[in-house]
């Protein structure tokens, strides 16, 4: 298949600490509803309207096995095609890309949930563990990037207050953003003063409990074009997995990161990420791996992401912004966090951001990632 595939309509809820409101279907329906919306869609199997459906959704929390029979009345594809996609909703994007490149689709809807504040967080990433070796010491995704935290500033001198700064960027970014959850004008000493949670993590250094949803609609060329005034294009796509067991690799570096960009950077003929992209949207759950996976991404040489925060090159108005969003720290929910850096990126590339846009965006590089310390990257490059 030689046509491109576009993003026709992207659309989120605003995120919140509890939306006890809603059920998870009623809440993903306030975000499909706006894609429907905006493009006059409906669901047909003729060719003259969506052709399937792609959910990502995880069993843990939703409290309940095939998590997505949960969402599908509301996501409006009854007696048809669905794909159910787990852990980070990038990899749901990435899926109907492909299934539209195969030729089988020619226009998917792409829908995530996720409401944390119904489930335990904990026990959930606990589950996640090696049951062997590493569940039976009660390790969660927070203790493991504690362990992943610490050996990275110790093996390349990052400084707690370098992570801190990532805080402060993020939070302040996401003061413009009016879908973003917890924005706050806050300082470095503010970070650094926070409740410690796992050394050295502390509570402002991570994100926030989360509720919320995202979808979005992608067609191939013909069709993007006649359904959108302005489809963003995907133009190379990757993900790579680590291995489970945490002692088999080394925690200060992020190989699976590393692999999946250069594949995305392939496809997508970027040969200088610093100067052929113009802004970022990363999944930073802890103020630590946004400077880490800059790292993985080929933004800077290895231990040098925190002298390039520093410099104020992510900076709004910086060289390369990152997260003008807001980003994780300022509240999204797992699950949801990798499309919800996609449909960032995408209001950027539209000229549509509002407040936080980045001036002269025309290429955006989306990352999203699950598992303890990292273990599944995924990364996308998008453009006008």
């Amino acid at each position: 298949m030689t046509e491109r595939v576009g993003i026709v309509a992207v659309a989120q809820t605003k995120y919140s600490p509890n939306r006890a409101d809603a059920n998870e279907g009623e809440l993903v329906y306030e975000a499909v509803r706006q894609v429907l919306q905006e493009t006059g869609l409906k669901f047909a199997q003729d060719g003259s309207g969506i052709d399937a459906t792609v959910t990502c959704s995880q069993d843990f929390w939703d409290g309940r096995t095939i998590s997505s029979c949960n969402v599908m009345s509301y996501v409006g594809h009854h007696h048809s095609d669905e794909d159910k996609v787990a852990e980070d909703s990038l990899n749901a994007v990435y899926t109907a890309f492909a299934r539209i490149l195969s030729g089988h689709q020619d226009v998917i809807l792409v829908a995530t949930h996720c409401k944390e504040s119904q489930g335990d967080k904990r026990g959930i990433e606990n589950a996640a563990m090696d049951p062997i070796f590493l569940r039976v010491l009660g390790l969660d995704f927070l203790s493991a990037a504690a362990l992943q935290a610490r050996r990275y500033m110790y093996k390349y001198g990052i400084t707690p207050e370098q992570c801190a700064r990532v805080v402060v960027k993020n939070r302040g970014n996401a003061k413009r953003n009016p879908l973003a959850q917890e924005p706050m004008e806050i300082t470095v000493e503010d970070v650094l003063g926070s409740q410690v949670l796992a050394s050295p993590i502390r509570q402002l250094d991570s994100k926030p409990t989360s509720d919320g949803a995202c979808a979005m609609i992608l067609a191939r060329e013909g069709k993007a074009k006649k359904l959108a005034r302005k489809p963003i294009w995907i133009l190379g796509a990757s993900n790579c997995y680590e291995t489970n067991y945490l002692g088999d690799r080394d925690l200060a570096e992020c190989d699976a990161l590393v692999t999946a960009a250069k594949k995305a950077y392939k496809m997508a003929g970027i040969k200088d990420v610093m100067n052929q992209v113009n802004v970022a949207e990363i999944s930073e759950e802890y103020s630590y791996q946004e400077l880490l996976w800059m790292e993985g991404l080929g933004f800077c040489q290895r231990g040098e992401a925190g002298r390039l925060l520093d410099s104020g090159v992510t900076q709004m108005g910086g060289q390369l912004p990152v997260n003008p969003s807001g980003g994780m720290l300022a509240g999204n929910p797992t699950v949801v966090a990798g499309m919800a850096r996609a449909a960032e990126a995408v209001l950027q590339l539209r000229g549509e951001a509002g407040e936080h846009q980045a001036e002269g965006a025309k290429k955006a590089l989306v990352h999203g990632f699950t598992g303890a310390c990292g273990q599944l990257q995924g990364v996308m490059i998008l453009g006008n």
